[in-house]
């Protein structure tokens, strides 16, 4: 596992002591008000690490909100910026950090221990706290690369994403579901921000980017190159699903990158995990501050992708029906506003 970039958002003051939203089983209230901290959570006393991402993508930003909010609210907090989904998996299970955001069908495979954690122990002590976005497959080249379909992918070099992380397992899965694999292309264990630099140098044909919309090293590609996305569809699409049942079906829109058509493609959701070892009143406490008026206003500022999709009404989407197991105080939270029935 990779060293930690102890990258500290400046947003999401260390030791802010703000108090804030509402916790335990009362009615959310306003941030700021200090009475509102439930009797049995001493938020001073609780220290948030929230493990995000590279800062050149989405999780960045979005998990810096959260880290912030979470301070408002009057706990210690950090935001830290890592490897993504499989070093905050790691990181979630060996204590360093209480909350993690993370790509869903690698923490099924983590916790069911198949695909890239064929082997390795069962990490069924993750849990899990909300369900976040999807995040959508994005194989992303240039008009002049030729290339217009995956089987184009043959011969071609092509950024997969760092080895083992959230993007390169999915890249695996794409390989396989059209039929392929890594020896058909010139593969190279490229960060997304490192092979969309190759591609501007002209060093690289393809680059894998699994990411919220409106991803910010696409868009600065777009300045200087005609970009095009490989559509994830037909045959391709079906053998994905068959064989892995957490992908759902996605489209890039034109206008998000200035594309001349829609691109049909996958996705998976994003979740939230959070430590096994944070109390029930804590996790619920969190939940509501996070889902209060002040903080879904908070988060969304950061992307427009989490203005759009996180929200109570999406809590539960890429847990439910899955082997995700939730967070004993994130289900009390969940039952009692009745997201569950």
């Amino acid at each position: 596992m990779k060293k930690f970039a102890a990258a500290l958002v400046a947003m999401a003051c260390a030791a802010s002591l703000v108090a804030g939203c509402g916790g335990g089983d009362k009615k959310a209230a306003p941030a700021g008000d200090k009475k509102a901290a439930t009797a049995k959570v001493d938020r001073s006393k609780e220290f948030i690490t929230v493990l995000t991402g590279p800062t050149s993508g989405i999780y960045f930003p979005i998990g810096g909100a959260f880290s912030k909010v979470v301070g408002e609210m009057g706990y210690k907090t950090s935001a830290t910026a890592t490897g993504a989904t499989v070093e905050n998996i790691n990181a979630i299970r060996t204590g360093k950090g209480e909350m993690a955001i993370a790509m869903s069908d690698s923490v099924i495979q983590a916790f069911e221990g198949f695909g890239a954690f064929e082997g390795k122990p069962k990490a069924q002590d993750l849990r899990v706290m909300m369900g976040l976005w999807p995040n959508v497959v994005q194989i992303v080249t240039t008009k002049d690369s030729g290339i217009t379909k995956f089987s184009d992918l043959k011969g071609k070099r092509v950024g997969v994403g760092a080895p083992n992380s959230g993007v390169e397992l999915n890249a695996r899965m794409m390989f396989e579901a059209h039929g392929m694999t890594y020896k058909d292309a010139k593969v190279d264990y490229l960060s997304y921000g490192e092979a969309i630099g190759q591609i501007k140098n002209g060093q690289c044909d393809v680059a894998f980017v699994t990411s919220g919309l409106g991803n910010a090293t696409i868009k600065e590609l777009g300045t200087q190159k005609e970009i095009v996305f490989v559509p994830v569809e037909g045959e391709g699409m079906k053998a994905l699903q068959k064989k892995y049942p957490f992908y759902i079906q996605w489209k890039i829109p034109k206008e998000t990158y200035g594309t001349k058509v829609d691109t049909p493609t996958a996705a998976v959701m994003n979740v939230m995990l959070v430590s096994k070892n944070l109390s029930d009143e804590v996790v619920y406490d969190l939940l509501d501050g996070i889902y209060s008026a002040k903080g879904l206003e908070t988060i969304g500022a950061s992307h427009a992708t989490a203005k759009r999709e996180i929200k109570p009404e999406t809590a539960l989407r890429g847990i439910k029906g899955t082997s995700l197991k939730l967070h004993p105080g994130a289900e009390k939270y969940y039952k009692d506003k009745g997201i569950i029935k």
